[in-house]
């Protein structure tokens, strides 16, 4: 199986923690030169440690990607740099606020979708002239949430912007195919990153809305406990390498069968 990247260039949002972190190093480590896109460049300093330590080529490029000319600023300086993308991980986004639909508001639910699907679209958008020529892999960050469960009370605008995300990437699959670009879903289930630093729960408010449902003692079946982000990086790396050269347009749940209960 060709899982080497040797020679090949990545891009990845959401690169300082978590899934984007452990992916950034999974992806050098096989050889690609990486552009880190992160909200600001003081938090990339561990990423950049394990880089340094592969002695790896990358590059920190720091932009909100909710901001349309910073993030293709961003993308445009690492396109230029190197002339082209192969792997690109769009992994950026936030849990956002969770609160009952008849009391979120309006600002909150933006902020969310276009932290998580708007600016999926615009790092594909932007990231497509720099694939066109030769191909690549692009791979999408989404959740089981929207997707396979809709249990957790008070994420709407979450599993709206991650439901969106689904769609999307089939559509670009079907729509890149041309070019010989392979667009993929990922859904993770509970992984053991930061992402819950950006949330901002109404506890009281979200009372009134919940079901009581007793789930399973062990409800994380396969591993008893949440997946770690290598394992998600794993499967990044299989996405963006040969070896999965004619998967696209398909969504692959990483969950440990968590969702399934």
């Amino acid at each position: 199986m060709n899982l080497s990247l040797k020679g090949k260039t990545a891009l990845v949002t959401g690169a300082s923690s978590g899934i984007g972190m452990a992916s950034a190093i999974s992806l050098a480590k096989a050889g690609a030169k990486v552009a880190l896109l992160v909200h600001h460049k003081e938090g990339a300093e561990e990423v950049e440690k394990e880089l340094k330590q592969l002695d790896a080529e990358y590059l920190v490029l720091e932009a909100d990607v909710s901001d349309e000319e910073k993030l293709k600023t961003a993308v445009t300086e690492a396109g230029e740099k190197w002339g082209e993308f192969h792997a690109v991980l769009v992994n950026a986004g936030i849990n956002g606020t969770l609160s009952p639909i008849e009391d979120l508001n309006v600002e909150d639910w933006d902020k969310t979708i276009h932290t998580n699907l708007k600016s999926t679209f615009m790092t594909v958008k932007y990231c497509i002239p720099y694939m066109k020529e030769n191909g690549g892999s692009i791979v999408i960050t989404s959740s089981i949430n929207g997707n396979r469960i809709f249990k957790n009370f008070g994420m709407s605008a979450y599993s709206t912007s991650k439901a969106g995300q689904m769609a999307f990437g089939k559509m670009a699959a079907l729509e890149l195919a041309q070019y010989g670009i392979r667009v993929n879903i990922i859904c993770p289930g509970a992984i053991d990153t930061n992402i819950d630093e950006n949330t901002f729960p109404e506890k009281e408010k979200l009372k009134k809305i919940e079901i009581p449902v007793e789930y399973p003692e062990g409800n994380q079946p396969l591993e008893q406990k949440a997946g770690e982000p290598e394992q998600v990086a794993d499967l990044v790396l299989f996405l963006t390498s040969d070896a999965s050269k004619h998967i696209t347009g398909t969504e692959l749940f990483i969950d440990g069968a968590e969702s399934l209960l």
